[in-house]
């Protein structure tokens, strides 16, 4: 893999993290309707979301084979495929990609699985600095609330139960998010990232992330496709 850093590609990387419950996928869906309604050219990618690697990890979740070292091999593999093909080159056209997680994901799960975080790093190491990132930040307990509320079950990778926390689903998923939000805290001043507090209403924090992308746009490209988006009632259908 070639080694990107700091890029200096005419488009533009805008990044979300956060734990589960954060809201962060709703306010990077609001974010990409906003930028195309100004005829921006915007693409998006998707943690765990590669071809490349999807039967794979399926079966190693179904069968619950995957270690914590395997778990992270495998999400590289994924990063390092779309960093390839849905990252790179559209920047280097000059349109804006969003990314929903980012490598901070890696960061925060994989060391709470025990993995060395400077190898993890490393690992990492050829993946582009995003022009900005920005990590939702939320109290465990809302968070919990928005999940339990939201969904039939949690399922067993993502409630850390491999790791032997408790033997109870509901438990062993706050202690894993608890320890994910440990780990993201001690990111924010290592990297950088933009917090947004995710308490606040969805408009809100729309704005405040909008208005901080907007400071990055000059010169970038935009389709000569006109199209249109009313925050509001944009929201009201998220809330929906």
């Amino acid at each position: 893999m070639e080694m990107y850093g700091t890029h200096k590609f005419p488009g533009k990387l805008f990044i979300v993290e956060g734990i589960d419950g954060s809201g962060k996928s709703t306010q990077l869906a609001l974010l990409r309707q906003w930028l195309e309604s100004e005829n921006y050219i915007v693409v998006s990618s998707e943690w765990n979301s590669s071809p490349l690697v999807r039967r794979t990890t399926r079966r190693g979740k179904r069968k619950r084979m995957l270690t914590p070292t395997t778990f992270s091999l495998i999400h590289a593999t994924d990063f390092a495929d779309r960093t390839e093909r849905e990252i790179i080159p559209p920047l280097k056209a000059g349109a804006i990609v969003l990314a929903d997680r980012y490598v901070y994901t890696a960061y925060a799960r994989d060391v709470v699985r025990g993995v060395d975080a400077d190898w993890v790093r490393r690992i990492y190491r050829f993946a582009v600095k995003p022009t900005v990132g920005f990590y939702f930040r939320i109290p465990l307990d809302i968070a919990m609330r928005r999940i339990t509320s939201a969904r039939d079950s949690i399922k067993y990778y993502e409630a850390g139960m491999d790791l032997g926390f408790s033997a109870d689903l509901a438990k062993s998923f706050r202690i894993f998010q608890g320890r994910i939000v440990a780990e993201y805290e001690k990111m924010m001043g290592e990297f950088g990232l933009t917090v947004i507090d995710a308490t606040k209403p969805i408009e809100e924090q729309q704005e405040e992330v909008r208005a901080i992308v907007r400071k990055t746009m000059a010169g970038l490209k935009k389709s000569k496709v006109r199209t249109w988006v009313n925050l509001s009632t944009t929201v009201k259908g998220f809330r929906e």
